[in-house]
């Protein structure tokens, strides 16, 4: 009882510091997904290139390099490399802590977008493609009108579930105190000097935003395949 009274006291005097991290939390992670949409479509559709000399194709293996790294490597150790590289290579450019912690974020969510595009794209039918071809039309035009509309179903979902990790992966950023939900925890364990029971609170946001989440794309991914029937 003692516990859930201090954890109550806490939340009671605290609250704004939890929606604030809140708040900044869904802000990086909402960021981040539209973002990394943008530049992972660009990245499938280059892993997707055929445009080279024989079979070197520069555009394919600079998106499969680029992929290959980022999947391959923890995000700590790219904020990390962000968060002190990118002031050196840009000192004219004043980047704030914030600026350089949403790069990496990026940066990583970008290959993962990337294979959710590509496997999207992936997931059409062939046929589709050899039927558009076949009316003449040619491939910027099957992948517009034809291709991209599909994929669009099996991606969806997926980048939903990307936004969900996001939300849980930016409690890396309290790393450099740039006022997310677990910025607000040190900061709010520095006031009171209790862990477990703020810690505890924190816990109950990110399940809750999760929770919620998980129930809002199962939902989407229903009336999708309803609407295929």
């Amino acid at each position: 009882m003692e516990f859930l009274n201090v954890m109550l006291k806490v939340w009671m005097k605290y609250w704004n510091l939890f929606l604030q991290g809140l708040g900044m939390t869904l802000f990086m992670g909402l960021l981040t997904v539209l973002i990394s949409t943008v530049f992972g479509s660009l990245m499938a559709l280059m892993r997707r290139s055929n445009v080279g000399i024989g079979k070197f194709k520069p555009l394919r293996l600079i998106a499969t390099v680029y992929v290959e790294i980022i999947r391959g490597t923890p995000i700590l150790l790219q904020l990390y490399f962000f968060y002190f590289m990118l002031p050196t290579w840009l000192p004219f450019f004043n980047l704030s802590e914030f600026t350089c912690v949403m790069t990496a974020c990026c940066v990583n969510s970008t290959a993962y977008v990337c294979e959710i595009v590509r496997a999207g794209i992936q997931a059409v039918d062939v046929g589709q493609t050899e039927a558009a071809r076949s009316l003449g039309l040619n491939a910027r035009q099957t992948m517009i009108h034809i291709v991209l509309p599909q994929a669009v179903k099996n991606i969806l979902p997926a980048l939903c579930n990307e936004f969900v990790a996001i939300v849980k992966e930016t409690s890396l950023a309290s790393t450099f105190f740039i006022g997310e939900l677990m910025t607000q925890f040190k900061t709010i364990n520095g006031l009171t000097f209790r862990v477990l029971e703020p810690l505890t609170i924190v816990g109950i946001i990110y399940f809750g935003v999760t929770f919620i989440m998980s129930k809002l794309i199962a939902l989407l991914e229903r009336r999708m395949n309803a609407s295929e029937r």
